[in-house]
């Protein structure tokens, strides 16, 4: 029995508070316990200069922590005028990874870019920003269709992400900051409907790591983004 009671194969309780930000094209609070991230799309109708004349367009996000998001408070990166390495890998982990979600090609030469802010964090605060961040990507392509502005839903894939860790020689599903930081290995899961992988990030932590733990782990995910897969569809059939 886990800390706060759930199985090893257990979520923490999820759930999507839609257009919580007024002036944004879409927006999506996600909850996964204690870990609370606003995700917001806007749409430009304009690409990087890396994608001009290439008839396509581009996704791309931008992730941030709110100073008393954590037990102790954490500096804005602007005042300190760099964006720390940590900031610079998971936004562009949450871009390369919600743009698998998307045909680039049909969303025409426009970007959509999904800011991600963590408001409150207790672990896994980067999967949380894809799974929240794809709800607030689908409603921006929904958007561009019932505008009239692209043809069709440029969206071909759902996306979820979760944490998982071994700790004290046990595979866990979802881990709270308690459990991650005491854990031998760390990973994160994104992973697209009908199980189709698409990144994984482990780090053993001092303690390597078996193959079979690893499969442990993919197991654990599947079975927690089936159910993160679930619960977007749900909360964008309210939208």
């Amino acid at each position: 029995m886990r800390r706060d009671g759930r199985a090893v194969d257990k979520l923490r309780p999820v759930s999507y508070d839609l257009t919580v930000m007024k002036n944004s094209e879409d927006s999506c609070c996600i909850k996964i316990g204690n870990t609370h991230v606003i995700c917001t799309a806007t749409i430009e109708d304009k690409v990087p200069s890396f994608m001009k004349g290439q008839r396509k367009g581009w996704v791309t996000a931008e992730y941030s922590m709110l100073p008393r998001c954590s037990t102790t408070r954490v500096p804005r990166e602007h005042s300190k005028n760099t964006i720390s390495g940590r900031t610079q890998e998971i936004q562009r982990l949450i871009g390369r990874t919600l743009r698998c979600a998307v045909n680039l090609t049909l969303l025409g030469e426009r970007q959509i870019i999904i800011d991600c802010d963590v408001i409150n964090a207790d672990g896994g605060t980067r999967t949380a920003s894809i799974t929240g961040g794809y709800i607030a990507l689908y409603m921006a392509c929904r958007r561009l269709v019932k505008l009239g502005i692209v043809p069709t839903l440029p969206v071909v894939r759902q996306v979820a992400a979760v944490s998982c860790g071994i700790c004290e020689g046990t595979a866990l599903l979802d881990l709270t900051y308690d459990e991650d930081k005491d854990a031998d290995v760390d990973a994160n899961f994104v992973i697209g409907d009908q199980n189709a992988l698409i990144e994984i990030q482990a780090c053993a932590e001092g303690k390597a790591f078996s193959t079979s733990q690893l499969m442990q782990m993919l197991d654990l995910a599947q079975i927690g983004t089936k159910e993160l897969f679930k619960l977007q569809t749900e909360a964008l059939s309210l939208a």
